[in-house]
């Protein structure tokens, strides 16, 4: 099975590592962090040089590391050594995320990416709101947009008229510290652990049906058909015979034989009004 891989993306200090320590404080998921640079994580570790990755390694078994060489040996070096439930990679101020997703997508095929997560500081684009270069490429890459700092501003119309003009389909989630739900981040098995509820009305719902079998073409049709509020769906479906593990993410969708409860979980701003409608649409499919 593909390990499942999160890409963090932002500029310089607009929240990547608050949203690393959020996610490692409130997740029961073995998580390896994969890092350019360590930065300012500010979790006691105890540091391990290894061929491909320098190693830090943190609480109940996560452990956060710092790319030596190439992605590819990097990534197969943490999974053979600490065999981690998930990884998250998180790229520098000035990465561009569509090169990565390029490389992770059409050269690795060990990992599954799960999304690609932008962090967007708020601040910054109000006092600087020329967007260019990486940072608009960040944004456009994203699966998703973490607004973030909405209170050191008054207004955040312009910036989300702004982020919607670069990326059109990402959901905008408005956040201070990084303070999200984390089952809109992580596999749809982190519903199970505990998740710290964020203060800030994003209106994100989920809720789970149970699959039929489907061919693949019908099932890429349901998906690609589904209203664009869904972000996220995840679960298990007999595809012409074979359990597979499916993930749909910012329209794009991976598949992998895979075995376990034949269900897909939905997530996505205001969906549950529309349950009826998809519930419908994957029977009918």
């Amino acid at each position: 099975m593909k390990t499942p891989l999160l890409l963090i993306a932002g500029y310089l200090g607009a929240g990547k590592t608050t949203l690393l320590k959020h996610i490692l404080k409130n997740t029961d998921k073995k998580v390896a962090i994969l890092m350019n640079e360590f930065g300012e994580i500010g979790i006691d570790t105890v540091e391990i040089e290894k061929e491909n990755v320098s190693v830090k390694e943190l609480l109940e078994g996560c452990v956060c590391c710092s790319l030596q060489g190439e992605l590819e040996a990097g990534l197969k070096e943490i999974i053979k050594d600490y065999t981690p439930d998930m990884i998250i990679v998180e790229t520098t101020g000035i990465a561009e995320a569509d090169n990565l997703v390029l490389s992770i997508d059409e050269d690795i095929d060990f990992v599954s990416l799960d999304a690609v997560i932008t962090v967007v500081d708020a601040d910054i684009m109000q006092r600087f709101p020329e967007v260019s270069g990486s940072a608009e490429i960040q944004i456009r890459s994203a699966d998703l947009l973490l607004l973030n700092k909405i209170d050191l501003i008054k207004d955040i119309t312009v910036i989300k008229k702004k982020l919607r003009k670069i990326n059109p389909q990402a959901p905008i989630i408005e956040t201070e510290h990084c303070k999200v739900d984390l089952k809109i981040l992580l596999s749809v098995e982190a519903e199970h652990h505990h998740i710290t509820k964020s203060n800030h009305h994003h209106h994100m719902e989920s809720f789970s049906l149970e699959t039929k079998e489907l061919t693949e073409k019908k099932l890429r049709h349901f998906l690609e058909t589904l209203p664009k509020d869904v972000f996220r769906v995840k679960g298990y479906i007999n595809i012409e015979g074979k359990t597979n593990l499916v993930n749909y993410v910012g329209g794009r969708i991976t598949m992998e034989e895979s075995e376990g409860k034949k269900v897909f979980v939905f997530i996505g701003e205001g969906i549950k009004k529309k349950k009826n409608e998809i519930t419908l649409n994957l029977q009918t499919a």
